[in-house]
C-alpha cells in the first residue's frame, strides 16, 4: 500500500494500545458476553473478548474510536484469538470466519466515523485497520508434555488452515494491513505467513502489507521457543514484511536493547509496542502514560523506530502521550544492509 509507505517515510506512525485493558474497564458479566444470540450457549463465555465484536460491537467500536481520537494511525481488529484452534476453548471454532469479518467491520466503521468527525484527515492516508493475528494457544515448536519432548498437540497444516480461515475473514471485512503479532513460536508464525501468502495466491487479490511482531520473554533476548532476535528476523524476512518489531512481555525500559538490536539488522520498517511497564504483585500495570512515552521518545530520538504504540496495560492516555512525544521526531531511515548467504 503506497499510502502507508508514504506516511512511514514522513513520520513515526502510532499503533493503538491494549484492547483487553479497555474491555476490562467495562466490567462485563457473563450475560454481557452472551448477548441475546448466545444466551443459552452451553459453554461459559466470559473472557472471550473476541466474541464481543458480535455480541457487543458498540463497545469494540467505542474503544477503537478512543484510540483514534488519541492519535492512533493504525488500529488493530479485536481478533487476537479469533481462529478456530483458540476458539475451541469456548466450543466456538466454527464461529471463526464470522468473528473476523465482524471485528474487521467494527474497526472499519470506527475509522469511517472518525473521518466524519475529522474531515480534515480525509486528504491524507489512513487511519489504517490492521487485521490482528495472534500466536494461538498451541505451539508447533514445543511439547505440552514434559515427559515426551517429541510430542506435538497440533500439526503445521492444522495451524495454517486455522490462520487461512482467519485471514479470509479479515480481508473480506476490509482490513488494510495484516499483523502477525506476539510471536513466541516462529514456526507458528511461519504457518501464519504461509496462510497469508496462500490466501492471496488462491484468490488472486493484491497482497496486503504484512506486519510481523515477535515477543522477547526475558532479558536473554530470546523468544520462548529459544530463538535470538537475529535468528527470528532471518526466519521471517522471506515474507518481505512492511515492518518487523516487538510487542508484549516487556515494558519499554526493558525492551530498549532488543529494539536497538533489531533496528540495526532489519532492512524494513521497525515497530515496537511494549507493555505499560511490568505487572505489579497484583498482576496490574501501573506505569504512567508519561513514563511509557518518555522511554519511547528516547528510542525515537536514537533512530530505532518507525511505528510505536502500546500493548498490555496501555490505554488511550498512553497512546496520546506517545503520539505527542514523538510527533516531531524523524522516523528511522531504512538502512541498506548487505544480505549474507549461508553456505
Amino acid at each position: 500500500m503506497s499510502s502507508i509507505n508514504e506516511l512511514l517515510n514522513k513520520r513515526i506512525l502510532i499503533i493503538d494500545g491494549a484492547m483487553g485493558t479497555m474491555i476490562q474497564r467495562y466490567k462485563l458479566a457473563e450475560e454481557d458476553y452472551r448477548g441475546t444470540r448466545f444466551a443459552d450457549y452451553p459453554t461459559d463465555l466470559k473472557g472471550n473478548n473476541d466474541l464481543l465484536s458480535i455480541t457487543q460491537p458498540q463497545i469494540i467500536k467505542a474503544i477503537h474510536l478512543e484510540y483514534l481520537e488519541a492519535g492512533a494511525d493504525i488500529i488493530e481488529t479485536n481478533t487476537f484469538n479469533a481462529q478456530a484452534v483458540s476458539m475451541a476453548d469456548y466450543n466456538m471454532s466454527s464461529l471463526s470466519p464470522e468473528l473476523n469479518l465482524a471485528s474487521a467491520k467494527c474497526a472499519r466503521e470506527a475509522v469511517d466515523e472518525f473521518l466524519v468527525r475529522h474531515p480534515e484527515r480525509r486528504n491524507e492516508p489512513g487511519p489504517f485497520v490492521a487485521g490482528a493475528i495472534g500466536p494461538m494457544n498451541k505451539t508447533l515448536s514445543l511439547s505440552p508434555d514434559v515427559n515426551n519432548p517429541g510430542f506435538r498437540s497440533i500439526s503445521f497444516d492444522e495451524v495454517a488452515e486455522a490462520y487461512y480461515e482467519q485471514v479470509k475473514g479479515l480481508v473480506e471485512g476490509g482490513v488494510d494491513l495484516l499483523l502477525i503479532e506476539t510471536i513466541f513460536d516462529t514456526l507458528n508464525a511461519k504457518a501464519a505467513i504461509f496462510a497469508v501468502k496462500k490466501y492471496f495466491r488462491d484468490t488472486g487479490k493484491p497482497e496486503l502489507p504484512l506486519m510481523i511482531s515477535g515477543t522477547i520473554t526475558d532479558a536473554s533476548g530470546r523468544t520462548l521457543s529459544g530463538q535470538t532476535l537475529e535468528a527470528f528476523y532471518t526466519s521471517v524476512q522471506h515474507a518481505n514484511p512492511l515492518s518487523i518489531g516487538l510487542n508484549c512481555a516487556l515494558g519499554a525500559d526493558q525492551m530498549r536493547p532488543h529494539i536497538e538490536e533489531l533496528s540495526q539488522i532489519a532492512s524494513c520498517y521497525i515497530s515496537a509496542y511494549p507493555n505499560a511497564g511490568l505487572p505489579n504483585a497484583m498482576g496490574e500495570y501501573d506505569e504512567l502514560p508519561s513514563q511509557t512515552a518518555h522511554f519511547i521518545e528516547e528510542w525515537a530520538e536514537e533512530g530505532f523506530v518507525n511505528i510505536v504504540g502500546g500493548c498490555c496495560g496501555t490505554t488511550p492516555d498512553h497512546i496520546r502521550h506517545i503520539a505527542d512525544y514523538v510527533r516531531k521526531i524523524n522516523p528511522r531511515p531504512i538502512p541498506v544492509i548487505e544480505e549474507s548467504l549461508t553456505a
